[in-house]
């Protein structure tokens, strides 16, 4: 019997990063979730698009709160 996992995305807004630094600080943190296989930041749309086979948005949500700033589902 084989595991099938499919990758889901979670997209949130987050107000503030502005950055390169911002970039990294979220990025940084969202990657420690458990879960959480790509994280993608949008700078200009102040977007981050997570990837994962099973991702917990409040735990993604909290990450990034964590790395300062603010995250709402988009």
């Amino acid at each position: 019997m084989q595991n099938s996992t499919e990758t889901t995305f979670l997209t949130l807004l987050v107000e503030g990063m502005s950055c390169d630094h911002c970039r990294v600080a979220v990025t940084d943190e969202v990657s420690r979730v458990s879960g959480v296989d790509s994280v993608d930041v949008d700078l200009d749309a102040k977007l981050v698009r997570v990837g994962g086979a099973d991702v917990d948005a409040s735990a993604v949500i909290d990450a990034v709160d964590e790395a300062g700033y603010d995250a709402v589902a988009a």
